[in-house]
Formats: structure tokens, sequence, C-alpha cells
């Protein structure tokens, strides 16, 4: 018992080490000049000026001809780095989690099966060492995502930079989150196969019956009230989006048909690796994609090993609306390769600017939020990156400056201080 108590003890300790202030907010005007804008919708601005004020931009225009006025502006001199919109992280359990073996940190899987009532944004975590990590690669906002269950939960987007999860919510509340049941295909067994079948048909009809009565729950008329049945009301009215997690051909399939039957307007497919087999059917439905990480392997054996990057272009051509995730084994630590992932992308046929929007502008659009968020426009909100180089490119990407809400970001982390650590040890040996 004493050990295990110093175990934690050790952990507060450490988790504590690189402890961060959020940022304060902006004050005074903010002025970036001579950057390569990298808009977000596919347009760029070779040589731009940036005016940030009161949280958002004010001015984004070519700066080729115009005369700045730096008196009372904090002014920065971009020349030769590149301006992106904030980087948007869409189905992550990230600040739900610290270290996967304490299953103390843990707090994205709820008991039961049912659960639309539990509400991810409570159990957010803003001191969560890893965010400052996610934060220097340009990553931005989050939609902290439950795991679990048949119905996981609601989902809430968050900003990476707050005191606690009341100041870090951008909005709450935006989705409920069903796990479509998955068949396994590799199964030889005829009885088992029976077996499954009769286990998938019985999964079916408990989401079929609890769909009914949240539905018939959300005419009124009900005398009592269901915690459950009431966080299912906006998914049958609009104002809350039904995220289906679903991977291959017939699930997601099915998912859409399922969402027609119950007549929910607002509905995007999660995970989605055989979306590329249906991009017709996806397009012509009008279902928004969020998709699996591309850097994995393919979802079969004899699929082509870059059949994941290739999906992205296939989409792109076909008219779906799609957006990147990094969900998956080590996904908060891995997060951080969140616009990695669109860069590889770029080769297997997508350009750099529809690359991007794939982490920006899409995600926003697909996620609600794009009156506000995803591209460099004005009257949208200061949330932004500057970067010394290609910010898709890991060989160049290096963050200096990053904004939300035109608060400017500490970027330091617990690895740039152990760097700073160990390069400080060896100049003292050489």
């Amino acid at each position: 018992m004493k050990n295990f108590s110093l175990f934690y003890l050790c952990i507060i300790f450490c988790s504590g080490l690189f402890a961060q202030n959020p940022a304060e907010e902006q004050k005074k005007r903010i002025l970036l000049y001579g950057a390569t804008a990298h808009i977000g919708n596919g347009d760029v601005i070779e040589n731009s000026l940036i005016v940030l004020e009161n949280g958002k931009i004010l001015t984004i225009e070519d700066a080729t001809n115009i005369r700045v006025d730096i008196s009372n502006a904090e002014y920065y001199d971009v020349i030769g780095k590149h301006v992106y919109p904030g980087f948007i992280l869409p189905n992550t359990t990230l600040g739900l989690a610290d270290i996967d073996a304490v299953r103390a940190t843990r707090d994205f899987d709820e008991v039961g099966d049912f659960n639309p009532h539990i509400r991810s944004i409570s159990a957010y975590n803003t001191g969560s060492p890893i965010i400052p990590t996610v934060r220097k690669n340009g990553v931005l906002i989050g939609q902290i995502t439950p795991r679990g269950g048949v119905l996981s939960g609601t989902s809430s987007i968050v900003e990476f930079d707050a005191w606690n999860f009341e100041d870090a919510v951008y909005k709450k509340d935006d989705g409920v989150h069903l796990n479509w049941p998955a068949e396994d295909h590799n199964l030889i067994d005829g009885s088992k196969k029976e077996e499954q079948h009769k286990a998938l048909e019985k999964e079916f009809n408990s989401i079929f019956s609890f769909f009914t009565e949240a539905k018939n729950y959300s005419l009124g008329g009900s005398k009592n009230i269901d915690l459950r049945l009431e966080a299912m009301i906006g998914v049958f009215d609009g104002s809350t989006k039904l995220f289906i997690h679903a991977k291959t051909t017939k699930q997601i399939k099915r998912a859409v048909l399922f969402s027609k039957k119950f007549e929910i307007k607002n509905m995007v497919i999660v995970g989605a690796n055989d979306a590329w087999r249906i991009a017709d059917f996806l397009a012509e439905n009008n279902v928004p994609v969020i998709l699996n990480r591309l850097h994995r392997l393919p979802l079969r054996s004899h699929e082509d090993l870059n059949q994941a990057y290739k999906g992205a272009k296939i989409l792109h051509d076909a008219g779906v609306l799609y957006c990147l995730d990094y969900s998956g084994d080590m996904e908060r630590m891995g997060s951080r390769n969140l616009p990695f992932t669109a860069g590889s992308s770029v080769s297997c046929g997508l350009s750099k600017e529809e690359a991007l929007m794939s982490i920006s502008l899409s995600t926003a659009k697909i996620l609600g939020i794009d009156n506000r968020l995803g591209s460099l426009e004005e009257g949208k909100d200061a949330t932004l990156i500057v970067s010394e180089g290609d910010a898709l490119d890991a060989l160049t990407n290096n963050i200096s400056l990053a904004f939300i809400q035109g608060k400017k970001l500490d970027l330091r982390s617990s690895q740039t201080s152990l760097y700073e650590k160990y390069k400080a040890r060896h100049k003292s040996l050489y």
C-alpha cells in the first residue's frame, strides 16, 4: 500500500513538473507581416498582412503594396514563414486519460451500454501533460469523445489552453456517439458464424428498441424525466449530431439506412476505413466522414499498403466532405502527428492545400463550428499558428507562434524542457 501511494505521488509530481498557466486574453492589436498565409479553403496569400483584434481576425490581405502602422500594436515580422489556421482534432480522448497503465487516470469509458447522458466534458482535464506537446505541432482545438459501450456518451469541442473544462468549452455537447455492431469476417467455423449472427441480431434489436423509445420520448408527453432519453432529444430535432462509428462497407451502409429510418438530420460516419469503396454512395446521401488516421495498415491484408492515403483522395474526388482524426493505439500521445497524416495524403494525389482542409476547414464544417474556425478569414476567431516551414511536413514543421482567440500560447512542453536540459549538458561536455 505504501509503494502504491508513493507511485501515485510520483505521478502527481511528475505531471506537475511542467505546469503552465493559460495564456492571457488579447489586450493589444497584433500584426503578423510577411508570411505565406494558407487560408484553409484552398487559397494562399504569398505575402500577407494579418491583423488580430479582440480575439478575432480583423484583416487578412496581400501586404505587397500596404504601408503598416505598427504603433500601439504587437508587431511580428514573419517574412519567410507560413501561417495556418489552428488544426482541429476530432474524435479524441485527449484530456480524458494520461497514463494508460493507471486506471484512475482513464476516464473515457463508462460502465453500461447505453450512456448518451454521460458528458465527456465533465471529465476533461485541462492540465494533462500531453496537451502542451500537441499544441507544439499546431493542434489547438479538439473534439473530446467518450469510448465504450453501444452509445458511448456525448462529446464536446474544446480549446487546448484553459484553466478548467468550463473555460475550455468551444461547443458543449456537440454530438452523441454510437458504436455500430461489427462482425468478424474471418470466421470459418459455421457454428460460430451462427452464434455471431444471433449476437448481432440481438445488438441490432437493442439499438432499434432504444432509438424507438428515444424518438417517442422526444415527441413529448412523458410524465417522467429520463436522463438517457433527454440526451437524445437533440439527435432527433437536429440540434445534436449523431456520430456513428463504423468501419466496413456493410456497417457504413447499414448505419446510413438506419439514420434515414429514424429521420436523423445530422449524422456523421466515424472511422470509415471502407469509405473509399462506397464514395459515390456517401456523396449521393450527403454523408460526411471522419476518417480513421491515415498512419495505419489497411483494414484487410490483401489491400494496398497505401490504401489509407489513397482513400482520402478518392473521397475528395467524389465530393465527400471528410476530415482526419488520430484515433486508435497511442492516440493521445500520437495526436501531435495529426498534421503529418494530412501531409502523407499529398503523396497519393492531393494538393497541400486540399490536405490542409482535412484538418482545418473541413473538420470545422463537420463539427458545425466553421462560422468561427477552420480558415483564416475576417471575422473568424484568431486561432492560428505560424510555422518556420511546411506545417504538414515533419522535417520542416516548427511552430514558433500560436494563438487561440488572439491569446498568445506558451509553446513550451515537457519535451522542449528536456531538449533544453540535455542540450546544455552536451555543451558542458564539449
